[in-house]
């Protein structure tokens, strides 16, 4: 027991004694100021109720002979009073405190909870994010390789063009060259013919034969050239 305890003790025995010897009724007043002390100590009822205790043992005889005397449970009665007035408004105090400490919990559950979603819908915008990356990357290598391929597409388009091209101006060259040779033909045909013209029937009739045939001739060679050019084209 602490000093400041003890001095309290012994303080209550006299109180005790001088009330129940002295004058009991005129003593109360000093069990409540007890009492009063006795919160300020912070002592609970129970520790009281050991001192009170105590003190009875101290009463001569025959105080002591019966420790649940009126005298003495109205002491104690009085001197516990402001411990029981103190436990209840703290439990009236306490009341709200444990709705808010109720209403803490949960909102610090409801927090908790939140975070957790929060931070599951962070893997998540990461792993999209991650995601997304990855296919920006692939679309964009697609991209450039569609690119490439364009610009090869392109550049065979310009080379098939051009040899198609060299390819026409080789057949028009050709057919240029035999056309040229009938048309030729055909008009030393007709000088010949216009020598004979008078002198001999029958040879007039060959050489007429003949130039019809180098008509013929060139006539062909203008289909086999529009028959081959259609077939370049239609390729």
């Amino acid at each position: 027991m602490t000093p400041k305890l003890l001095r309290f003790s012994q303080r209550y025995q006299a109180a005790l004694r001088k009330h129940v010897v002295a004058s009991p009724r005129a003593n109360l007043p000093d069990a409540e100021r007890l009492g009063r002390q006795a919160v300020v100590f912070g002592l609970e009822a129970l520790g009281l109720a050991r001192i009170h205790d105590q003190a009875m043992a101290t009463l001569p005889l025959p105080h002591a002979k019966d420790g649940r005397s009126k005298q003495t449970d109205a002491f104690f009665a009085r001197a516990v009073a402001p411990i029981e007035r103190t436990h209840y408004r703290a439990e009236e105090a306490s009341a709200p405190v444990l709705e808010i400490r109720k209403t803490l919990r949960q909102r610090t559950r409801d927090l908790a909870t939140s975070n957790r979603r929060l931070e599951r819908g962070i893997v998540h915008r990461k792993a999209l994010e991650k995601t997304l990356k990855r296919n920006g990357d692939h679309y964009i290598q697609l991209l450039k390789e569609s690119r490439k391929l364009q610009l090869r597409l392109r550049h065979l388009t310009h080379q098939v063009l051009s040899a198609q091209e060299k390819e026409r101006g080789k057949v028009s060259s050709e057919l240029h060259n035999e056309i040229g040779q009938i048309l030729v033909g055909i008009n030393v045909r007709l000088t010949t013919l216009r020598k004979v013209a008078t002198v001999d029937s029958k040879s007039l009739k060959r050489q007429i034969a003949t130039t019809q045939r180098l008509v013929d001739h060139s006539t062909d060679a203008m289909h086999r050239f529009a028959s081959e050019f259609g077939k370049r084209d239609g390729s």
